[in-house]
């Protein structure tokens, strides 16, 4: 059966689930990388979820895809495109709205499995638009407020739960960025599940399993 025409580029793993309204998980890569990355992660996902793993929209040189530009700068250092990131965040929920649509997908059940510049998209997408988020698996990234909705706080984010995790000695995304969320996640009362692992920037197989577990938890 061929892929639906959406609004971006994706790989699709099917759901077990013949009938009815079916879980679903959409991956986010990490910066220059692409829709084939966390793929890999899909034959060992719960069978009943429908998987897909969207490719960013920007193109970088020679190859690779981001969601939003990072720039290297003398003077600066390094800094993030916060208008193109806010525009990816509403392609990305764009994306969920036409995915619903297209495949009869349970509204009430959508997680997001991001990592670290797709982890930042998914904190960004989940905290501005929680109605339309269950669980978000929150890998190697960190919340960047300038990227929520202005009035994300008057929000209710009742129905949202977060699993965070990161690596000790992450060399790309600083570990106190990362360690920051569990409060700021708290504040909006929302349960958060937050791991570190002796790893780099990256996902070990025991971090693996430990998301895995967390996630047929909350499904």
């Amino acid at each position: 059966m061929s892929l639906k025409t959406l609004s971006l580029e994706y790989l699709l793993r099917r759901s077990s689930i013949q009938s009815g309204k079916v879980p679903a998980l959409f991956m986010f890569h990490g910066y220059g990388s692409n829709e084939e990355d966390l793929f890999s992660f899909a034959s060992e996902l719960p069978e009943e979820l429908m998987v897909f793993s969207l490719k960013a929209p920007y193109d970088l040189e020679p190859f690779g895809h981001a969601w939003y530009a990072i720039n290297f700068d003398a003077e600066q250092g390094k800094w993030s495109d916060d208008e193109q990131a806010k525009e990816s965040r509403d392609k990305i929920v764009t994306f969920i709205d036409e995915a619903i649509d297209a495949y009869d997908l349970d509204k009430d059940n959508i997680t997001l499995l991001g990592f670290s510049q797709g982890t930042v998209l998914s904190y960004a997408a989940a905290l501005s638009y929680p109605e339309k988020v269950k669980n978000v698996i929150a890998l190697s990234g960190y919340i960047n407020e300038n990227i929520l909705i202005d009035n994300y706080a008057g929000k209710n984010h009742k129905n949202l739960s977060f699993y965070v995790s990161h690596g000790q000695v992450d060399q790309v995304i600083p570990l106190e960025w990362a360690q920051k969320s569990p409060e700021f996640l708290k504040k909006l009362n929302i349960p958060t599940q937050y791991q570190e692992f002796p790893i780099g920037h990256g996902v070990s197989q025991q971090n693996f399993f430990s998301f895995k577990k967390w996630l047929e938890e909350h499904l």
